[in-house]
């Protein structure tokens, strides 16, 4: 694929994940020709920001992929179960931040400081995991290389941008009501998320876990390419704004000292460990907010079983969690020469 020629549209361009997008592609001076913001027919017209300038927002049709190499997709299940098939078709390499590829055996579940190696066998729909997935994983992988994971217990303290626009609004809206001594109304969550902590993210399921639990349970085994591997999780949602944060804990087969995690995980693409209690050093939401980094702290032994350790994990759920994913999907694939799309009847 040619660079000089190269056409990445971004779908869901108006959304915060999308605006993400077409920021993370300016910043990183991804390579393309020509950039196209597509969205609803409502959000048509509309101005977004790019390179200093603005791109004008058009309508996500059936059509819109012909002469387009690369379409980065964050519009929702529906949107994409119904359009990310007609750009395969079109030749289009789709790079979907929904679910609704993820667990889909034709579609690759790619980190790339984890997985790049799936993505040579894409045939044109590429799956980007849940946010609170991508940032385990990236600190799981580089552990699990070095002693083998067994099992996972993950408790999650989630910001609430990861509901949407809709969620960040409703915070600032119900912290600016109680400080105004009112009462405030839940619409977004079935109950008031200013100054509380809701354990349910998604829907329940009838094994009593949730949605967004399950799947970081089968998108983990997926990504990790380890069906062996046991994980369990609790998802809950907190009054934060940006950054997810992650209470990890491992068994691993081989022993494996919090001294020796410290320098894997030092080494590992994308982690930044942050970890000196003594002097009040651990990673926090603030810490990661607007970066790329999936920070790592509070690294300690499990006295309770043989071979367990618990640490902290915080990314940014927007950036490392969405965007900057996707767009290291797609400078992946143009290193490998991976852009393209073999069949394009596949998901016809």
């Amino acid at each position: 694929m040619s660079k000089e020629k190269l056409v990445v549209a971004v779908v869901g361009a108006t959304g915060a994940v999308g605006r993400e997008m077409l920021k993370t592609l300016e910043q990183r001076d991804f390579p393309a020709h020509e950039v196209i913001a597509l969205a609803s027919a409502r959000s048509a017209g509309m101005k977004v920001p790019y390179r200093g300038g603005e791109l004008t927002v058009r309508e996500l049709t059936e059509d819109s992929f012909a002469g387009v190499d690369l379409a980065l997709f964050s519009a929702g299940g529906s949107t994409s179960e119904k359009y990310a098939p007609h750009a395969a078709k079109a030749g289009c390499v789709v790079v979907d931040n929904s679910s609704a590829w993820r667990m889909d055996k034709r579609c690759p579940l790619v980190v790339p400081e984890v997985n790049a190696h799936d993505l040579a066998w894409h045939n044109g729909i590429i799956a980007n995991p849940n946010c609170s997935t991508i940032q385990m994983v990236v600190a799981l992988k580089p552990l699990h290389d070095a002693a083998r994971i067994k099992r996972v217990v993950v408790s999650t303290y989630q910001a609430v941008s990861g509901t949407g626009q809709k969620a960040i609004e409703e915070l600032e809206t119900q912290v600016r009501q109680l400080f105004n001594m009112q009462q405030p109304e839940p619409k977004v969550y079935p109950y008031q998320i200013a100054f509380n902590a809701l354990p349910q993210i998604d829907v329940f399921m009838d094994n009593g876990y949730t949605k967004e639990e399950m799947k970081m349970v089968h998108e983990t085994v997926k990504i990790m390419g380890d069906p062996s591997l046991k994980v369990t999780a609790t998802a809950v949602r907190i009054p934060v704004f940006y950054g997810h944060s992650e209470s990890v804990n491992i068994e691993t087969e081989k022993k494996l000292t919090p001294a020796e995690a410290r320098v894997v995980l030092t080494q590992a693409p994308g982690v930044t460990v942050l970890d000196n209690p003594g002097e009040k050093i651990y990673p926090m939401a603030l810490d990661a907010a607007g970066e790329d980094a999936t920070f790592v702290g509070r690294i300690r032994e499990d006295e309770t079983i043989e071979n367990g350790l618990n640490m902290w994990i915080v990314a940014d759920n927007i950036r490392k969690g969405a965007a900057l994913n996707a767009v290291q999907i797609a400078e992946t694939l143009l290193e490998r020469d991976l852009l393209g799309v073999k069949d394009t009847t596949l998901f016809q």
